[in-house]
């Protein structure tokens, strides 16, 4: 890890995962059990046209997976 980065990659957080539990996460379930945490992430350049639009939410046992890994990396 860099000086200036303070906690894992995705990339990190989704090998962690997968080596210790087996289940492969997505960036945007890292996404939102980092919002839930309180862990501040950059503005997404990439928003939906619509507002309305839908996104599929984090399972339960991703998001249990998911907080385990960021309090191994010391994030939360």
């Amino acid at each position: 890890m860099s000086g200036f980065q303070k906690g894992a990659t995705y990339g990190e957080i989704k090998a962690y995962v997968k080596e210790h539990t087996g289940l492969t996460v997505s960036s945007l379930y890292i996404a939102q059990v980092k919002q839930k945490c309180g862990i501040i992430e950059r503005e997404n350049y990439n928003k939906p046209k619509s507002e309305d639009s839908r996104q599929p939410q984090c399972p339960p046992e991703k998001e249990a997976a998911i907080r385990a890994a960021l309090e191994h990396f010391g994030m939360i």
